[in-house]
């Protein structure tokens, strides 16, 4: 329900924000506004909603989606003349449409991947915008910098995986100039946004970490804006995220949003306990649906793990390449036991703790040395550092060992890749492993169990693939602080930590009988294969328009500076309080009930001496003197406090907390 009360009474009689008519049809806004829009400061007193007055021809709606990246890949041209760009099938982002209408128009909004120089900017944003629908934001090298590697990658990174910056060589100390950074990045993206969007027609979907400030920049340019915000990391306990200097300004941004996902809801519940903490904001949960009240905004709460691309997993699956590949590693493998690993090389994917359970599975059961191995792929590093240095040497010197140790004539018990892999190549080692092994210390989601069941399933046609007869399995050794692992009910979940219980698990999974793993894989391969990307983006669409639906029904008005900013949604029959009629109808009255909340009205919050002053005693004689007025105080405080307090007032009684000041008797 909407609230029909506004947080400062005092601004709403005084008019101290744009004054707001009766709601208005919608206006059609040309999918390119002529002329490109520059955000307002965020320090601006003054926030208005925009709007374009040459209507538009199209009406179907459309989504921006905003990333830190574009689904692009971008290529300097062989002539050193000009750049070429190719769709980036890996990407999210570009998946995800799969799950929007068909009519729907999708632009993407981001980086890119490449150092583009200045004098080429404009004709690569022309040539992206014509051909991709992609509008590409160039960020200056030194906010680039500090932006990326610096506030997101060495501290919001680990802060939310959980790595407190204890010192200054564990984790990376909050800097301010980051943080400017950060903000100032947003403020790009937002100009990016700005100057194509159709605030009244279109949706903006924004992406993960990188961007968590931008809703208020849109919100303070749009009002009325249908934004959705999706974290695709872990959102720590409230216990970890109130160590973070700008937590508010974080929080505030993004209950900006009209809707905010999670994958779990373990992330979804640490968010609304910040809330709740910091804020003040408690959630309520209506039929499945879980809405914060903001300041007369619903927000709405969205708990849905993503899935995989099944199209593209498929097509690969049916490659002759993949096909040649799968016979290759048959081979070079046969006889053997094969545990997979997949990571990217990051100092939370718990790899060096696969290698030490590796290790103890050899120890703790001899007969599998010379018959299993441990095939590690690590993806090159996205960040960089101390931290991760070390944990590269760390991963290096235990291969090493561990070969060392076990090595037999044709046996190494470890083989680490550490080169980039194809998504073919990646198939054809899912294709022949015998259980996959994810040890992630805290991961957000990990999609790598979904690849790996969808392979071991395989596709009708392809040569590498089982007899139709033959039944399919799959084992999965999986880490219990990881965002698939509530989904995957037929994997072992592990402790990452507890290196013993991790080499056990590992070796139920080899052990495990053919019927066993057959019926966890069906399991898991129902649900995987209808959890798709496309259910989830289709699922966080219909969840956006469900939560915006009223919003060109509300009068708003955006009120506060910088990250305080946020604004008031009130029912359209709600009257903005006028001093004329008001003084009039005082003027009319016979008897008056007047009521003072103590605690924020007659005296201000924050005050440490609550003591009425003077001039708040003269101000109550002042309405006591007129017969025509009863004046409440109404405060939880004591008898003997208020007594004390208000003795010097003319005739003051109490009744249940409340006291009554004039000449009356207390009934």
């Amino acid at each position: 329900m909407m609230s029909r009360s506004y947080t400062n009474l005092l601004d709403l009689a005084s008019g101290n924000f744009p004054a707001m008519g009766q709601p208005r049809e919608r206006k059609r806004l040309p999918r390119v506004m002529t002329v490109p829009g520059v955000i307002s400061e965020l320090d601006d007193d003054v926030a208005n909603s925009v709007a374009s007055d040459v209507p538009s021809s199209v009406v179907q709606d459309r989504i921006i989606i905003v990333g830190n990246q574009l689904p692009v890949k971008a290529k300097r041209r062989p002539d050193n003349k000009g750049w070429s760009f190719s769709w980036d099938e890996d990407s999210l982002l570009l998946q995800l449409k799969d799950g929007l209408p068909e009519e729907m128009e999708v632009l993407y909004v981001g980086s890119l991947g490449a150092d583009i120089d200045v004098s080429e900017q404009d004709d690569v944003s022309q040539v992206l915008l014509d051909r991709f629908k992609c509008v590409p934001a160039f960020l200056p090298p030194d906010i680039l910098s500090k932006y990326y590697h610096g506030f997101c990658k060495q501290y919001l990174w680990p802060l939310f995986h959980y790595m407190l910056p204890i010192s200054g060589n564990h984790g990376g100390r909050f800097d301010r100039s980051l943080w400017e950074a950060y903000v100032a990045a947003n403020k790009i993206f937002s100009q990016r946004v700005i100057e194509v969007i159709n605030p009244e027609d279109d949706y903006v979907w924004i992406h993960d970490y990188h961007l968590m400030v931008l809703p208020t920049f849109l919100r303070r340019r749009f009002n009325r804006l249908r934004m959705g915000f999706f974290l695709h990391s872990p959102f720590p306990s409230s216990e970890i995220y109130r160590t973070l200097p700008v937590r508010e300004e974080i929080l505030k941004a993004l209950l900006n949003s009209d809707l905010i996902g999670f994958h779990t809801f373990d992330y979804a519940r640490h968010f609304l306990s910040c809330c709740s903490r910091m804020l003040g904001l408690e959630y309520q949960s209506k039929r499945g649906y879980i809405g914060l009240e903001y300041y007369g905004r619903t927000v709405g709460i969205k708990i849905m793990p993503v899935g995989i691309h099944m199209g593209q997993i498929q097509s690969v699956l049916k490659l002759a390449d993949k096909d040649w590949r799968v016979g290759e590693l048959k081979q070079q493998f046969e006889g053997k036991t094969i545990l997979l690993g997949v990571d990217d090389m990051d100092i939370f994917k718990g790899i060096n703790l696969k290698l030490l359970a590796m290790e103890q599975l050899l120890k703790q059961h001899p007969k599998w040395q010379g018959r299993a191995i441990l095939v590690q792929i690590t993806n090159p590093a996205r960040g960089r550092g101390r931290d991760l240095e070390e944990v590269q040497a760390e991963i290096q010197e235990s291969c090493r060992r561990i070969n060392d140790a076990f090595r037999l004539p044709g046996y190494e018990p470890v083989i680490f890749i550490d080169r980039p892999v194809s998504l073919s190549e990646r198939s054809a080692y899912f294709t022949i492993a015998e259980c996959v092994v994810v040890a992630a210390v805290r991961d957000g989601m990990n999609l790598t169990p979904y690849e790996y069941i969808v392979c071991r399933q395989g596709v009708s046609g392809s040569e590498s693939s089982s007899e139709p007869s033959d039944p399919k399995k799959s084992m999965l050794v999986v880490s219990e602080f990881i965002g698939c692992s509530p989904s995957l009910s037929g994997a072992i979940r592990v402790n990452p930590w507890n290196i013993e219980a991790t080499a056990e698990a590992m070796n139920e999974a080899i052990s495990m009988a053919d019927s066993e793993k057959q019926l966890r894989h069906e399991k898991h391969y129902r649900y995987v294969s209808t959890h798709d990307v496309a259910y989830w983006s289709r699922s966080f669409y219909q969840d956006m328009e469900r939560t915006c639906k009223d919003h060109f029904r509300r009068r708003c008005w955006g009120i506060g500076l910088s990250f305080g900013f946020r604004v008031v949604a009130l029912d359209p029959n709600f009257k903005k309080l006028n001093i004329d009629q008001i003084e009039s109808a005082y003027i009319k009255s016979k008897n008056r009930a007047i009521l003072l909340d103590y605690d924020g009205t007659v005296m201000p919050q924050t005050t440490i001496n609550k003591t009425p002053t003077q001039e708040v005693i003269s101000i109550i004689n002042t309405l006591c003197s007129d017969v025509k007025n009863t004046v409440f105080v109404v405060s939880g405080r004591g008898r003997d406090s208020l007594g004390t307090w208000f003795a010097p007032c003319q005739k003051t009684w109490n009744c249940c907390g409340t006291w009554v000041l004039h000449e009356v008797v207390c009934g």
